[in-house]
């Protein structure tokens, strides 16, 4: 097994447990964890700052990697033999076009660049054991996403729960206030997360498993954190493994990764006021419709993800 020696800036603490290092190997590559100055990979992280003025923590010596990244290491290296590669990877919805890097993995639309790729962050989630990669984790939801279960209906399970919502929340920003006050005025909906819970630290000490809670509920209102073209993340899909319909807040192009008619959008409804919502959420014929629908059509694969990693891995060993 040959080794590739990474580092990362910026990227969220349990990153060593996602997904791109389990591909990385399943591709037969040993990672070995190092410094920023001794890596022949530099993955930076969504959470990465590299103005100069934000570098008071980082060790002179090594402050030239981060500083604009391929012109501060051209003049830092005198060839691109002792200049790691740089990997700008998002989980979060930040663009990647401020970040001076050779190639990005993010979830933007309808960017046709050689060196990006696009990968939404639900499929971080997904079990990919078939494709024999394995060691992602999911832990606040209490399980990996099963593919076989994403392309199969709801069906009657979700037809006779109890007909309220669940949401986990651990800030109210607009527009989510508005769209938990839009779902309260037509349903009972159970409140979970540090918005509603002060004694709450974060999401990893909650003592909530997501799956669990959401088996007494129909419906889970699970709205994005912000809108654009591509930003899909866990939420419906773990709204739907866990046998609840989706309520959310997300662009029309979410019907690129899911079944629009398998969940429910609150975004479309906002100029109305939400006003079709209550038809909805009451009439048993309409719901029956959701419950008939699978959220993927399409079985997806890693293999062109795992040719992109490749590519990267190689160029950043030779």
């Amino acid at each position: 097994m040959r080794a590739i020696r990474v580092s990362t800036l910026g990227a969220p603490g349990d990153y060593k447990a996602s997904l791109l290092p389990a591909i990385c190997r399943g591709l037969g590559y040993k990672i070995q964890w190092v410094r920023p100055n001794q890596c022949d990979l530099l993955i930076i992280g969504p959470f990465a700052n590299l103005s100069k003025k934000r570098l008071a923590w980082c060790p002179k010596p090594i402050r030239p990697y981060f500083l604009g990244l391929s012109d501060s290491l051209a003049s830092f290296c005198n060839s691109r033999k002792e200049t790691p590669l740089t990997l700008f990877h998002t989980g979060e919805n930040t663009r990647n076009d401020f970040q001076s890097c050779d190639y990005a993995i993010s979830f933007d639309l309808g960017i046709s660049k050689p060196n990006h790729f696009r990968m939404p962050y639900w499929m971080e989630m997904v079990d990919w054991s078939e494709e024999g990669v394995s060691g992602n984790q999911n832990p606040r939801f209490g399980r990996l996403l099963n593919l076989n279960r994403l392309m199969s209906p709801l069906g009657e399970d979700f037809l006779g729960r109890p007909q309220k919502a669940a949401i986990f929340a651990s800030h109210l920003r607009e527009p989510r206030r508005t769209l938990l006050a839009a779902v309260k005025n037509n349903i009972e909906i159970v409140e979970f997360g540090r918005s509603f819970d002060p004694l709450i630290k974060n999401h990893t000490e909650s003592g909530l498993i997501k799956y669990d809670e959401l088996q007494h509920f129909a419906f889970n209102l699970c709205p994005e954190n912000g809108m654009f073209p591509g930003y899909y993340t866990e939420k419906v899909p773990e709204a739907f493994i866990a046998g609840c319909l989706p309520i959310t807040w997300a662009d029309e192009n979410i019907k690129v990764d899911f079944n629009p008619k398998a969940f429910i959008n609150l975004a479309p409804m906002s100029g109305s006021h939400f006003s079709e919502l209550a038809e909805i959420l009451h009439s048993k014929q309409i719901l029956a419709s959701y419950a008939a629908q699978p959220l993927l059509f399409q079985r997806p694969t890693l293999e062109p993800l795992k040719n992109y990693l490749k590519n990267i891995i190689q160029t950043a060993l030779s």
